[in-house]
């Protein structure tokens, strides 16, 4: 099981994707900060992913020493595992994306995601790297309890990445009365809407728009997108990906 190969993969898909059905014709490939995101790529998706998941692992490990699994998932068919893991740890992501734009703390971190400025495909991976300590620790730790195998839930990262590139990109895609159920670029994009049209915080769902229709943080104004992207104060970021990674730590109170 080798998750850049699939990154890879996936990624190399969208861009000749983008570049045959791209939603947003007018949208320039070579960007200001286009360098930034391919780093972000490659280090949280890769080099970021390895050394925090040598760390998951090792409080995987005391989970299941003192937390002794529930086995509820043992011997069901690949299939059944990979939905249940698939639909809780959307939820645990809606949750915790929720805290990530609520509580003060996290949302300096969770900032650099929202200074893109444009959507297409590499704004998916652009996001500080305390957020994979946090989605490591709440999403993955809770979900070991379930006792399942190690596949499904490789699975269900493979397509949470493809899921979330989909979201991110500049890619002519409509779901019809799927768009209840599963979260789209459409949708999506209002979540980095720059103004409050809709409430601040909305639409928050990853792979699945339910939760957010469910609990009432779904705005999606179906026949247009917003004006404009980013957050309020986003010239407060640095240019450069270092530094971008520094910042939220001078914030900090």
């Amino acid at each position: 099981m080798n998750y850049l190969a699939w990154l890879l993969g996936i990624s190399a898909a969208f861009v000749l994707l983008e570049r045959l059905f791209p939603e947003r014709r007018s949208q320039p490939c070579l960007r200001p900060q286009l360098g930034n995101d391919l780093f972000y790529l490659v280090f949280n998706g890769h080099l970021w992913a390895l050394a925090t998941g040598a760390l998951t692992g090792a409080l995987a490990a005391l989970v299941q020493r003192h937390f002794a699994p529930t086995g509820l998932l043992t011997g069901l068919p690949f299939a059944a595992q990979f939905v249940v893991y698939l639909v809780l740890a959307d939820l645990l992501q809606w949750c915790v994306h929720n805290l990530l734009h609520r509580v003060p703390l996290l949302w300096q971190f969770h900032k650099l995601h929202h200074s893109a400025k444009q959507m297409d495909f590499l704004a998916s991976f652009r996001f500080h790297w305390m957020e994979l300590v946090v989605y490591r620790t709440l999403l993955y730790l809770p979900l070991l309890v379930l006792g399942g195998d190690a596949a499904p839930l490789f699975a269900v990262a493979v397509f949470a990445t493809f899921w979330g590139h989909l979201n991110h990109s500049n890619l002519r895609v409509r779901l019809g009365p799927l768009a209840r159920l599963f979260n789209s670029p459409r949708m999506h994009m209002w979540h980095h809407d720059l103004s409050d049209e809709g409430g601040a915080a909305k639409n928050f769902g990853i792979v699945l728009s339910l939760w957010d229709w469910l609990f009432g943080t779904a705005f999606w104004p179906r026949e247009r997108a917003p004006a404009q992207l980013g957050y309020p104060g986003e010239r407060e970021q640095p240019r450069d990906a270092l530094r971008q990674e520094l910042f939220p730590l001078t914030r900090i109170r």
